[in-house]
């Protein structure tokens, strides 16, 4: 089994020593920005988490399908930033701040081309099953980022929508991850299936932590500017929740919240306070922190059946808790 402090290191290693194409730079000077930008690798990580429960080293397919993972994500990023004209990533400006619009669109191209070029490289035994989930969960990536997007010009969505369109947008990802890392440890089919959804469950849990701190969090720790969310009018679990609360006054209330203008720093400021309030009234923070254990205990009660150590397990709980916990 491989430990914690392992896969860190070879991350550390795997993304420092990452190469791209040198030229036109302005095509491939975005791709070593947003690697460089660092991030919290949940991804390969979990798919080298999983992959080394079996294994007490790497080999290089699996150390590429785990940088095919991070290359993807980064690349849905950089288009998802420019979707919600969003300035700041990781604390830093967004590809489309830096560079501009067209840049980032091509660039964000060429990052997914890149994943599938990595992908390539796992061992041909495992490749034809490795592709067509990396190839599923892309287009599923794709369909959550549409609904994302519909869903901004409606007054309101359900909660099984929200669940759909997260489940798509992002805990397909995480769910892929962990099951990569299975396929390439040559598990049991069952078994295979079982990590998909400890990472689908889990990637529920990271998104509605991560609608959470976009409302609660600090701007320095979480990375971004808190109320994007609110700004652009996105179906977080909050806002969801809180329609599902009101009646018909309190979601008229809170669409005139919603409805403020936000040309200003001022405006937005105010916006994202009238908004907060009304979900202080209804406690939904607390009630979305419950949601997220509710699927945190999801994602572990599908360790139960396998048969895995107690040390196993628990690396895999230290897994999930360093996602459901998290502050940024």
């Amino acid at each position: 089994m491989i430990q914690e402090s392992q896969i860190e290191e070879t991350l550390q290693r795997l993304f420092d020593e990452m190469e791209f194409t040198e030229q036109p730079a302005g095509l491939y000077d975005p791709l070593r920005y947003m690697i460089a930008l660092g991030g919290k690798r949940i991804r390969p990580r979990l798919c080298l988490t999983v992959y080394g429960l079996f294994h007490n080293s790497f080999e290089p397919g699996v150390l590429q399908a785990a940088a095919a993972l991070e290359v993807f994500h980064s690349f849905t990023l950089i288009h998802d930033d420019i979707m919600d004209k969003a300035d700041i990533r990781r604390g830093q400006p967004t590809v489309y701040r830096k560079w501009d619009a067209n840049t980032a669109i091509l660039s964000g191209d060429v990052m997914s081309i890149d994943s599938y070029r990595r992908l390539a490289q796992v061992p041909a035994d495992v490749l034809p099953a490795a592709l067509e989930l990396f190839s599923r969960t892309a287009a599923q990536v794709c369909e959550g980022q549409q609904y994302d997007m519909e869903f901004e010009s409606r007054d309101a969505v359900s909660m099984e929508e929200y669940h759909q369109m997260i489940g798509l947008k992002t805990a397909v990802l995480i769910a892929c991850s962990a099951r990569m890392g299975a396929l390439l440890a040559r598990v049991p089919e069952a078994d295979s299936q079982a990590f998909y959804r400890y990472g689908y469950h889990l990637g529920m849990a990271f998104q509605i932590a991560d609608d959470w701190l976009d409302t609660y969090g600090d701007t320095v720790v979480f990375g971004k500017s808190v109320g994007g969310d609110i700004l652009n009018g996105k179906k977080t679990w909050l806002l969801t929740e809180a329609m599902a609360r009101l009646n018909e006054t309190g979601r008229a209330r809170l669409q005139s919240a919603l409805a403020m203008p936000a040309a200003t720093s001022e405006e937005k400021a105010a916006k994202i306070a009238a908004v907060k309030s009304i979900y202080q009234e209804l406690n939904v923070g607390d009630a979305a922190l419950k949601e997220i254990e509710h699927f945190h205990t999801k994602a572990l009660a599908e360790l139960e059946p396998l048969s895995l150590s107690v040390l196993q397990k628990k690396m895999l709980q230290r897994y999930a808790a360093s996602l459901t916990g998290r502050k940024k």
